[in-house]
């Protein structure tokens, strides 16, 4: 009893990593050279298009700094902190699934091999029925202060449904 127990307690475990760390995956929309390399690809701005899981209708357009040359090629450079954020309504209607935290980090992505991420934070601002989502990027030991914001107001008819 105790090995099957535990057995589905594992299985239990591995589902709710799967069903909450599964990384939201970017849509490149387009990119434009920034600087020529000779070796690998160039220096390049992307843009990027991120629909929030948590809630329908609402895209995130992230544009930010992707470093080329043999390091960028292979994943191993560092890309630069900077970021912008545009997030807007693209459906006819914004639907809520279900109650949302209050403030979430909703897309998080690897900006080098090691230690840094850019991170895209959702916070309801429910006095004004509107989410505010921040972009920044982060660390192990400094993170960066340049961050970009935007906001959505949601039509007064459809509350924000708050954990």
């Amino acid at each position: 009893m105790l090995k099957t127990g535990f057995a589905v307690e594992t299985v239990a475990l591995a589902l709710l990593y799967v069903a909450f760390c599964t990384p939201v995956k970017a849509e490149l929309i387009g990119e434009v050279d920034t600087a020529f390399r000779w070796m690998g690809k160039d220096d390049r701005v992307v843009m990027e298009a991120y629909d929030d899981p948590k809630v329908h209708g609402i895209t995130c357009y992230v544009s930010r700094a992707r470093t080329g040359g043999l390091k960028g090629t292979v994943g191993l450079a560092e890309d630069r902190a900077e970021a912008s954020i545009a997030c807007r309504q693209v459906t006819e209607s914004i639907h809520f699934p279900e109650k949302i935290p209050r403030q979430e980090d909703v897309f998080t992505e690897r900006m080098s091999i090691l230690f840094k991420r850019l991170h895209v934070v959702r916070v309801v601002d429910s006095k004004r029925n509107t989410l505010i989502y921040l972009t920044y990027s982060d660390k192990l030991i400094e993170g960066s202060p340049q961050n970009s914001i935007t906001a959505v107001p949601v039509a007064r008819n459809n509350p924000i449904p708050v954990k």
